[in-house]
């Protein structure tokens, strides 16, 4: 892509997100992810009601007053965006393809962030660690990650979800929360999302195209998996055809809320078609 044009895209969804996380999400995300920590900030004179827990046993024998030790909640995290950028996201049959969709769900998520002063990084992958973008602050460091989301192009095109999370766990020591957004063509993934989600504020979205569901009944087409390459011919207009492809989808959606349930970790779908602010707020509200 021509940088002229690169710039006029990133601009265009700096513009939307940005306004969107303002506007929409204002107070929403600091209330859903929470600093799990204490942080000291003084040290002052003890008052009527303290508890006595807290009192400076060191500082109330230097003056020979009690003194009591002022803690508050850490507020400043570490958001990782965890981003599937397999080839199965280069589809989309009605509004945008499914990579649209996810590069602007991570924006609006981005510059939640940093209005929170949280420092936000980046795991592109596939079926393979694409490109580590180390957690940083500021609408600099956003905007370098949205022309990254526009512009990207892997080298793989399959999925492994469970090598990403074992990565993010590897490089990401701090607790953090991370997002996993996906389109989740994978399985097996099920022990990664469990001790990940154990270290670290773990959410999943799914981004899915209505056509992966159910396809119409359009005759014989060639269809071709987007992740292996291969062809296949296929009467669309069989009933038995299409019931079959919908069974899968519906028992692989199973699979999925199964294994963020059993994780204990959020999870949301999102249609390409569909408005993603409400489920996002959905997400966030579930938390409080």
């Amino acid at each position: 892509m021509e940088t002229k044009e690169l710039i006029k895209k990133v601009r265009k969804i700096e513009i939307k997100t940005k306004g969107i996380s303002n506007q929409v999400f204002a107070g929403s995300y600091q209330s859903a992810f929470k600093g799990k920590g204490m942080a000291f900030t003084e040290v002052r004179e003890y008052q009527f009601g303290d508890d006595i827990r807290s009192i400076d046993w060191n500082v109330t024998a230097r003056f020979n007053h009690p003194y009591v030790k002022i803690f508050e909640e850490e507020r400043e995290l570490t958001v990782m965006l965890l981003i599937d950028v397999s080839g199965s996201n280069a589809f989309g049959s009605r509004l945008r393809l499914k990579e649209e969709m996810v590069t602007e769900i991570s924006a609006v998520l981005a510059f939640s962030a940093i209005q929170n002063n949280d420092k936000v990084g980046v795991i592109f992958f596939s079926s393979t660690i694409e490109k580590f973008i180390p957690p940083k602050k500021g609408t600099s460091h956003i905007l370098r990650i949205i022309r990254e989301l526009i512009d990207f192009k892997p080298r793989e095109q399959g999925t492994d979800i469970g090598e990403a999370l074992k990565y993010m766990r590897n490089v990401i020591k701090k607790r953090s929360i991370a997002f996993l957004i996906s389109d989740f063509q994978d399985k097996g993934f099920e022990d990664a999302l469990s001790i990940v989600s154990k270290k670290h504020d773990l959410v999943g979205i799914r981004v899915f195209d209505e056509l992966e569901r159910h396809i119409p009944a359009a005759g014989i087409m060639r269809l071709k998996d987007a992740e292996t390459g291969s062809l296949v011919w296929a009467d669309t207009s069989s009933s038995s055809f299409r019931q079959e492809l919908a069974r899968w989808n519906a028992n692989h959606e199973r699979y999925l809320l199964n294994i963020f349930r059993k994780a204990s970790v959020d999870f949301t779908s999102i249609a390409t078609h569909q408005d993603y602010v409400p489920p996002l707020i959905g997400l966030f509200k579930r938390r409080i």
